[in-house]
């Protein structure tokens, strides 16, 4: 690869200074202030908001989706849409109990055996969108529906079954006071960042969401970057499938269910251009946590929880609105 293209690529992935990437700071922070706000309105409209166990609860709530989102900003850096997360999620919780033990010593292998189900299923939807040219949407959507009716099939409507307590703790325990689903997103986001910004292909990925064409002028292998995302992206919805199992205890089909639409609406509040080839690990963070607390907000008021609908059609719409008008005429 000659210099000229080694400089593309360093300059393509955006920092996570704001020193070095003023636009992308002021994202971070007008973020920080909605957040900041809606707490403050929920706080005031509730008290007992504002409590350490009430907020430390809800930090424990919003781990799967963080864990998701971030895997969709991956597929979406990408030029990629995976509408398979919450059936994926749910795939995996089926699995992980389907192994019927209690033994702590099982936990590992069913992690493992887990993930590399989701790990297949996310190759299997780039495989579709880069080798066979089936759109994002289509390709996700038909998976989304073949693991659906995989796990009734499997299951026959009624799953059931036991995890190890080990496992449990993905979701419910602590470590040194903190949560342990939250130590996991520090882990991974800080992972992420690492990738991201300071690997080749990290910049690949960003090079790769910007301009397919030219990723490939310059010696870029864009199909296997863009496989490598859905892959990465599966392994964290299958991450959060077995967090949200643990914190919930019980096996159910629907469990994840919502998480394909709320992934993608908190990875258009943080940031994420649905075209590709820019967004951010914080921002992406941050748009989570909006939507946890904005649709905690919603219940605080008395509102229909189907209002929650509403305001994720309406981001949609507005992140579209605001990426065509930045789209070259």
């Amino acid at each position: 690869m000659n210099t000229r293209a080694l400089r593309m690529l360093a300059s393509a992935a955006p920092r996570e200074s704001g020193r070095d990437n003023p636009v992308l700071a002021r994202e971070v922070w007008l973020l920080g202030g909605v957040l900041a706000l809606l707490v403050g309105v929920a706080g005031w409209l509730s008290p007992a908001f504002l409590g350490a166990g009430n907020l430390g609860n809800l930090a424990v709530q919003a781990a799967p989706l963080c864990l998701a989102v971030l895997g969709q900003m991956l597929v979406i850096l990408a030029r990629g849409l995976d509408l398979s997360v919450g059936s994926l999620m749910a795939t995996v919780a089926v699995a992980a109990t389907a192994f019927e033990t209690t033994s702590n010593a099982m936990t590992l292998p069913i992690c493992a055996a887990t993930l590399a189900l989701a790990a297949a299923v996310g190759w299997a939807n780039g495989w579709l969108v880069v080798r066979r040219g089936v759109s994002p949407f289509l390709a996700t959507l038909a998976m989304m529906i073949v693991l659906q009716g995989a796990r009734f099939a499997y299951t026959k409507g009624a799953p059931s079954g036991e995890l190890p307590p080990a496992l449990r703790l993905l979701g419910t325990g602590t470590l040194v006071g903190v949560p342990v689903s939250l130590l996991l997103v520090a882990a991974v986001s800080v992972a992420l960042v690492l990738l991201l910004h300071r690997t080749t292909f990290g910049r690949r990925i960003y090079v790769t969401g910007t301009n397919p064409r030219a990723a490939a002028l310059v010696g870029i292998d864009a199909g296997a970057v863009t496989i490598a995302c859905y892959v990465l992206g599966a392994l964290l919805s299958g991450l959060a499938g077995l967090v949200l199992i643990g914190y919930v205890g019980t096996v159910d089909n629907w469990v994840g269910r919502g998480y394909e639409l709320d992934s993608i609406v908190a990875a258009v509040i943080g940031g994420v251009v649905l075209g590709g080839g820019a967004g951010s690990v914080l921002g992406a963070l941050l748009g989570a946590l909006i939507l946890v607390v904005l649709f905690n907000l919603v219940l605080l008021l008395g509102l229909p929880v189907e209002l929650q609908l509403v305001i994720k059609g309406l981001v949609i719409l507005l992140a579209a609105a605001v990426h065509a008008t930045r789209m070259p005429r």
